[in-house]
């Protein structure tokens, strides 16, 4: 089990640590834009990116929420995907929900330490995740009712997935421990944060290149 969750942790660590560095060359392209920007790796490649997203060129990360998407859509005329600073605004949130995410790993563990089963693990994990993605809308409350909406239309409860309803999805605790500490792949792509977390994709490997 230790084994297992070690590289997420080591990915989480990798990811945090190139945030500031993305931050200050988004900044100093063209005054605070980003025009002309790319992934190095192609959203477009993953098709579970592109279940919520669409190509929009004139984007500032050269994506935006998809009308059709079941998760993302309340989120298309949410801001002007289209302006650096409204951008750059709903980027510092996301950033700072990323962030908060390490609280998870730092639960993990303690939970290891305490010798605690992995469905022990992955249901508290999960609920915290639940909890963290509302908090991270505090003050701001249309885009917690965005998420609360978004998250009763695709899981049918407003605060989020729950342990159980993700183990008869997928009938492992492992895989629900993974998910929650997944990450929307077509909101990271919207916001410039895809090759960041590109490693905790769930990929498969006939969708890349």
């Amino acid at each position: 089990m230790k084994l297992r969750i070690l590289p997420l942790l080591f990915a989480l660590v990798m990811a945090l640590s190139s945030l500031s560095a993305l931050a200050g060359a988004a900044d100093a392209a063209d005054g605070g834009k980003t025009a002309g920007f790319t992934y190095v790796h192609d959203p477009r490649d993953n098709p579970e990116a592109m279940k919520d997203i669409v190509v929009n060129p004139d984007a500032v990360y050269g994506f935006s929420p998809s009308p059709d998407s079941t998760r993302l859509k309340d989120f298309v005329n949410a801001i002007d995907w289209t302006d650096p600073k409204q951008v750059a605004e709903a980027r510092a949130q996301r950033q700072a929900y990323h962030d908060s995410m390490s609280e998870l790993y730092r639960m993990i563990e303690q939970m290891l330490g305490q010798g605690k089963d992995v469905e022990t693990i992955a249901r508290a994990v999960s609920q915290r995740r639940n909890e963290l993605r509302l908090e991270a809308h505090k003050d701001d409350p249309e885009g917690l009712a965005l998420t609360k909406k978004s998250n009763l239309e695709t899981y049918g409860n407003e605060l989020g997935p729950t342990a159980d309803s993700l183990y008869e999805k997928y009938g492992s605790w492992q895989k629900v421990l993974e998910k929650a500490l997944g990450t929307n792949p077509g909101m990271d792509a919207c916001l410039g944060f895809y090759d960041e977390y590109y490693d905790l994709y769930d990929i498969e490997p006939e969708a890349e290149k």
